[in-house]
């Protein structure tokens, strides 16, 4: 089995349109949440999100392009964009054949889909644009990518809500270890903060009108956010025989399916795909410093995954410091582990672990260092990220600091 490694990275999300300027806020504690900028907000009772604001699609793509480009898919687009630049990889002859895309994504083109149903519905029109199909179709985003960096081997798109990304980021990390691929591009993306994607969302009734608060007594719901992160996964003989900067090492990964409720985390699924990340990265259960946790600051997936944490770690887990990201840049369903792995990827680069901000008073059902408010510096070997779907559809991601 091969040796995987991380030789690029990049992301558009709320708090900000590159790798750089995300670590920035992630060490601050900034956060990316506010007032929603869409269309009939004032007909949603939630009316807040991590939305990427002063995004001007015409600055980065021409008419033709936009005419086939979703927002997710722009997303995902100058996410892989600014990875592969920094990978510093060319795709043709024998590397493109071998090199290939698996992006993970919940909604897809739901931007697309909702301005073409008020057109229709709403406002009594009855043609389309002719390219509206593969405008929305999930796949998108995984099939621009490949067209526009000649990638020729195997492509496609991961859709299990929650756990897309990580999903869609461990098909790619098997597809490299197992030989059938030097190089995959891999991560998320999601747009999903329109009028009828958050009207959908309230109706669970597990969105919160003000603040997201993972771990907290205090806390009352999760918030959505939109955006993208894409990675350069590549061979590690391949990195280092073209002299490559290796980010990290992509250690092990595993998933479960709770196999119990379709919308009911399950601590037994969730424990079984942590436990299995760290088997399979063929660790010990102490070697684990920080874990990414899904964390949406709802009591249901908390109180769930503190538990499962616990049970897998023992009395490490009191030595453990699991923060959520989700607290800055806001739940992005589909894309929301591609960019929960930029603050592991920060954690074992530069030894500054992320908070969770917006804690406020402690729940003892959630009695771990959750890094409350502010970002710590600790030295770490070995990072989880964990993310766990509606469906009961869990996938966790072991990753290593690269030595």
């Amino acid at each position: 089995m091969r040796r995987v490694v991380i030789t690029g990275a990049g992301t558009v999300n709320p708090l900000g349109d590159d790798v750089a300027t995300t670590f920035a806020a992630l060490r601050e504690g900034r956060c990316g949440i506010g007032p929603l900028e869409i269309r009939d907000v004032d007909r949603l009772s939630i009316q807040i999100g991590g939305q990427i604001k002063g995004y001007a699609e015409a600055d980065h793509f021409n008419r033709q392009q936009l005419a086939l480009y979703d927002r997710f898919t722009q997303f995902a687009l100058l996410s892989a964009r600014q990875a592969i630049a920094q990978s510093g990889l060319t795709f043709s002859g024998e590397l493109a054949d071998q090199s290939g895309v698996v992006l993970g994504t919940s909604g897809g083109g739901l931007t697309t889909q909702d301005e073409n149903y008020r057109a229709v519905y709403e406002e009594g029109k009855n043609r389309v644009h002719p390219f509206i199909v593969p405008r929305l179709m999930n796949n998108a985003a995984a099939s621009h990518v490949s067209i526009e960096w000649n990638l020729r081997g195997p492509t496609f798109t991961v859709a299990t809500a929650c756990a897309s990304s990580n999903h869609a980021m461990g098909q790619a990390f098997n597809m490299v270890r197992s030989g059938m691929s030097k190089v995959m591009i891999t991560g998320g993306s999601e747009a999903m903060l329109c009028f009828g994607g958050i009207k959908a969302w309230e109706g669970l009734r597990v969105m919160s009108k003000d603040a997201c608060r993972p771990f907290s007594a205090t806390r009352n719901g999760m918030v959505q956010g939109e955006g993208a992160a894409v990675y350069v996964f590549e061979d590690y003989e391949h990195a280092k025989a073209r002299g490559a900067e290796i980010l990290c090492e992509v250690a092990g990964f595993a998933m479960s399916s709770d196999a119990s409720d379709i919308v009911t985390p399950s601590k037994q699924g969730a424990a079984r795909a942590i436990a299995g990340a760290v088997r399979d990265a063929k660790i010990p259960v102490d070697s684990v410093g920080y874990i990414n946790a899904h964390g949406t600051g709802t009591a249901a997936n908390d109180k769930t995954e503190c538990a499962a944490v616990a049970d897998v770690f023992g009395h490490h887990a009191d030595r453990l410091m699991i923060s959520s990201t989700k607290s800055m840049h806001g739940h992005l369903i589909g894309g929301t582990g591609a960019v929960e792995l930029l603050a592991c990827v920060m954690a074992l680069r530069d030894g500054v672990i992320a908070p969770t901000i917006g804690y406020q008073e402690a729940d003892p059902e959630c009695a771990l260092d959750v890094v409350p408010n502010e970002a710590r510096g600790a030295d770490v070997d070995v990072v989880l990220s964990n993310a766990f779907a509606f469906g009961g559809l869990n996938a966790v991601i072991a990753l290593r600091k690269y030595s």
